[in-house]
């Protein structure tokens, strides 16, 4: 299996590609700074740059982009976007690191997490580019897309407990009672996705056991 992972550089990213190539996955990663990651091949490049021969070939595309400012976090969905417009009609699957904002907290599923008064202002922008980047991936035709929420605090530096939850579009409390994940624990659930293929075009979420 060959496995490409886009805006590589960042802390789940290489979650995710230690997580596959010590499952013996060959791994493409995709970054503008320099290799501070495990993969088989590291190639230095903007994301937006990378072109449809970049990704030709490979059975999925990991995308990992993320952006935490004002000036930045338009970059979720235009990552989305781009990285999409180069496998669209293709095999490649494209499996986007997603947000736990947009989950669902009724039954009907109208309200989601972000619309909680509770739900800090600061984050919002965050949460309405993965959003964003959501609704641009439904509503796409020829593309085999899974789109991957985490837990709503979603922990940097937690445990590998090898253990999660696989949960729907709802927001998923744990046998505690909690909404956690570690980016490490997350990892192994994206991998597990990529190797399945369970959820092409579907979004799916994660909390911890």
């Amino acid at each position: 299996m060959k496995l490409a992972v886009v805006a590589a550089n960042g802390r789940v990213a290489n979650k995710v590609i230690a997580e596959a190539t010590g499952r013996g996955i060959e791994v493409t990663a995709f970054g503008k700074g320099d290799n501070n990651t495990a993969a088989t091949t590291y190639v230095q490049k903007d994301l937006f740059d990378i072109t449809k021969k970049d990704l030709a070939g490979f059975d999925a595309v990991v995308d990992a982009a993320g952006g935490w400012t004002a000036e930045t976090v338009g970059v979720i969905p235009a990552a989305a976007k781009h990285i999409a417009g180069l496998v669209e009609g293709t095999k490649t699957r494209l499996v986007v690191v997603g947000g736990a904002g947009s989950l669902f907290v009724n039954p009907e599923r109208t309200v989601t997490v972000d619309m909680g008064a509770d739900f800090p202002t600061d984050w919002l922008p965050i949460s309405h580019a993965h959003g964003e980047a959501l609704q641009f991936l439904r509503d796409s035709k020829d593309l085999k897309w899974t789109y991957i929420s985490p837990a709503a605090d979603f922990q940097a530096d937690g445990a590998r407990s090898g253990e999660y939850t696989l949960a729907g579009e709802d927001f998923t409390l744990n046998s505690k009672g909690e909404s956690t994940l570690s980016y490490a624990d997350y990892a192994i659930a994206l991998v597990d996705e990529i190797v399945s293929g369970n959820h092409i075009k579907e979004r799916i979420s994660v909390v911890s056991k």
